[in-house]
């Protein structure tokens, strides 16, 4: 599940204690995320902020389009996998799949196609993006404020995907319930966890 010893569940207090109720009160159960983030917790709480802080400037559909691209592009089965569940919460399994197959029959606007390949670009090789690249954007109808949220989005989930690959995170087993086809196409990178990877906090005295 990682390549370093984390904090368990049954020994976690203070901060990494608060941490994994607030995650599996949303999750239902503790995912190899939070865990992988028990040395430093504030490191974790710092990243909520940053996140949502990003998320208030952008529209979900969007979000979980140019997120999915960057995942996608690094490589990170973890966030592939989330994303892709998120996206087909939106769009349904049959849209998402034509999504990630990057299939023109998908709903996906031309506009939307060209912010996702942007948003890979960012993600694969910031270095590389040019002029002409945000001119196609701008010319699509996006506006300057539009573009630095794409960028924002992809360039923060490079911070997350390569914290959780460098430290060998596994996606929760919890994706193994998504539908086959879809979740296949979503592992980009490391397998999914074992199924009795996923642990639920004991009782706290």
């Amino acid at each position: 599940m990682s390549f370093i010893q984390t904090v368990a569940p049954e020994q976690a207090s203070g901060e990494v204690l608060a941490m994994y109720q607030r995650q599996q009160a949303h999750f239902g159960y503790l995912p190899n995320y939070a865990r992988a983030f028990s040395h430093r917790p504030d490191v974790m709480a710092s990243w909520a902020t940053l996140l949502a802080t990003i998320r208030r400037h952008v529209d979900p559909r969007r979000f979980e389009l140019v997120t999915l691209a960057a995942a996608q592009a690094l490589g990170n089965s973890y966030c592939a996998l989330a994303h892709g569940r998120a996206l087909e919460g939106l769009l349904g399994t049959d849209d998402t799949r034509a999504i990630v197959a990057g299939d023109e029959r998908s709903t996906l606007t031309e506009a939307e196609r060209a912010m996702m390949d942007f948003a890979r670009l960012v993600a694969r090789d910031a270095s590389s993006v040019c002029q002409g690249d945000v001119n196609q954007l701008l010319a699509l109808g996006f506006a300057d404020e539009e573009i630095f949220d794409i960028v924002t989005v992809a360039a923060a989930r490079a911070f997350f995907t390569k914290v959780l690959d460098g430290l060998g995170t596994e996606a929760d087993a919890a994706f193994r319930e998504m539908a086959p086809e879809l979740r296949e196409e979503l592992t980009v990178g490391r397998a999914i966890a074992a199924a009795e990877s996923d642990r639920r906090l004991t009782e706290q005295p």
